[in-house]
């Protein structure tokens, strides 16, 4: 990108992030394509303006600034202005090649990928996007039915891994190479490569770049989950009930703001143990703590600015121990959070 349209961008980037808060889809529109106008190409203005105006919009959900209603508002208002760009510009033809992208089975988090998309049809690639939440047997379907030649596969969270492996392992199955991305798969994509992903970009540019370079794509991925043979995990998901109902009995006796707790508020806490023990199954999953480990920091700092104080969660980990004394691997993750949580200072201290 030239300095030029950098200082373009950077002109209009406060305006932006204003109708992001706002939810002015009609504005944010116009303003994007204003820049295309101003000779600004689509790939800066997806990655350099809407991009990273959506990072902020997190950060301040985060932070308790915005409410999930906000969220979700200014998420569509950048969906929506993807959408314009994609509808103005012109690709390359003939295609490089099919690709597919997709948010697979309950991932809803569809804007990354959707950047992703556009970036791969403006590098001259036949791209389909399939949104959000696609159930396996659909997208294998799909995929089938439109002889795509590549299924890019996006996952903003490590929660959902476990799902995202029989999704991966369907693709693999069908002979359609899997090329995987999003914060979801881990420091380096090291958790696609657990779960068999052929490739593995971090960002829409690295994704674009790699196929140029390796197109036909690979089919060459392969899981690495012996692990799961000692059915920890499988044991993990069937008492997952019964460890919310001793953590929310648990957090009743011993953690003060949990009785004082409203309504609301208190199902908000249970989702949030629910989370818990879901983040803590899916790193078992892997055999990676850090899926575990890095979500209880972020819940640390999600609580906090809400009135919530971090150490409970140390209280909670502690609990956990012991109706999952007969889990070794698991008591591994468990004892690795807990020394994550000290080092932040988020240690529980019994009155």
């Amino acid at each position: 990108m030239t300095a030029e349209r950098s200082d373009a961008i950077e002109s209009v980037r406060t305006a932006f992030d204003d109708h992001l808060a706002r939810a002015d889809e009609t504005a944010a529109v116009a303003l994007v394509l204003d820049l295309l106008a101003r000779g600004v190409s689509a790939e800066d203005v997806l990655l350099d303006l809407i991009a990273p105006a959506q990072a902020a919009v997190g950060e301040r959900w985060v932070a308790n600034e915005w409410s999930v209603a906000q969220e979700h508002a200014a998420t569509h208002v950048s969906n929506r202005a993807v959408a314009a760009l994609a509808a103005v510009t012109v690709v390359p033809d003939p295609p490089l090649g099919s690709v597919a992208v997709a948010c697979p089975d309950g991932e809803w988090h569809t804007l990354p990928a959707h950047i992703v998309a556009e970036v791969l049809r403006l590098r001259g690639f036949g791209v389909r996007f399939l949104g959000a939440g696609v159930p396996t047997a659909h997208l294998i379907s799909y995929l089938h039915q439109n002889g795509s030649d590549l299924i890019a596969l996006s996952c903003m969270l490590a929660v959902r891994l476990p799902r995202m492996y029989r999704t991966i392992e369907a693709c693999r199955l069908a002979r359609v190479p899997v090329l995987a991305g999003g914060a979801g798969f881990g420091p380096d994509g090291i958790w696609a490569r657990t779960l068999g992903a052929d490739l593995y970009a971090r960002t829409a540019v690295d994704a674009a770049d790699l196929l140029a370079e390796q197109w036909p794509p690979p089919l060459t991925g392969a899981p690495a989950l012996d692990h799961l043979a000692d059915g920890e995990y499988a044991q993990l998901v069937g008492r997952r009930g019964d460890l919310l109902r001793h953590l929310v009995d648990h957090l009743h006796r011993c953690f003060p703001p949990m009785r004082r707790c409203a309504d609301e508020r208190h199902e908000a806490a249970v989702e949030d143990l629910g989370f818990l023990v879901d983040f803590l199954a899916a790193g078992v999953f892997v055999d990676d703590p850090r899926v575990f480990t890095d979500f209880l920091v972020f819940l640390a700092d999600v609580l906090a600015p809400r009135g919530v104080p971090p150490a409970g969660l140390d209280l909670v980990v502690r609990a956990l121990c012991e109706p999952l004394s007969d889990l070794p691997r698991t008591l591994t993750h468990l004892a690795a959070g807990r020394g994550r949580l000290e080092r932040a200072g988020h240690t529980w201290t019994d009155a």
